[in-house]
């Protein structure tokens, strides 16, 4: 259901909401913790600003930063902005499902739900559990967040002044 977009999308998101800073991002760095490419994470950060999610900031110390609270960024805007808008697959476009076959019928109720669910879902809900319990087995790895470490976002050499 979800593409490779997307998900690279609301790993890059959850990079950024776990950052202690909050200070833009390069998009290469974000890459680098997940092991993407920059090129394409680049591409998919651009639709994510496009969607209003995230910010970008031009210049030396420039990046990508959420744009809005977490809170506000429900799971279905990054969906719909990774995606495109999510619709139903339908036999016909009618306003009484009643009259439609029973296929039809089942796949407008299943479009109504994942709406739903990804509407109720935000980036505060995945920050606040970004990883499994430690207690899984090794073997359950989890996508979304794979143990990367909260990188240093200024080089040393930057930082002593070189």
């Amino acid at each position: 259901m979800l593409t490779k977009t997307t998900i690279s999308g609301l790993k890059a998101l959850v990079f950024l909401g776990l950052h202690p800073d909050h200070q833009p991002v390069s998009p290469r760095v974000i890459a680098q913790a997940f092991g993407e490419s920059p090129t394409y994470l680049a591409k998919v950060l651009r639709q994510l600003v496009k969607a209003g999610i995230l910010k970008a900031q031009r210049g030396v110390a420039g990046g990508v930063s959420l744009n809005r609270s977490p809170e506000q960024i429900s799971l279905l805007s990054i969906v719909e902005a990774c995606q495109g808008v999510l619709l139903g697959d339908f036999c016909q476009e009618t306003e009484d499902l009643t009259l439609t076959c029973a296929f039809h019928q089942a796949a407008a109720e299943l479009h109504r739900v994942i709406v739903d669910v990804l509407s109720r879902w935000t980036l505060a809900d995945m920050l606040k559990r970004p990883s499994p319990d430690p207690s899984l087995p090794e073997r359950e790895k989890c996508w979304l967040y794979p143990g990367f470490e909260i990188v240093e976002l200024v080089p040393p050499e930057k930082k002593s002044g070189r």
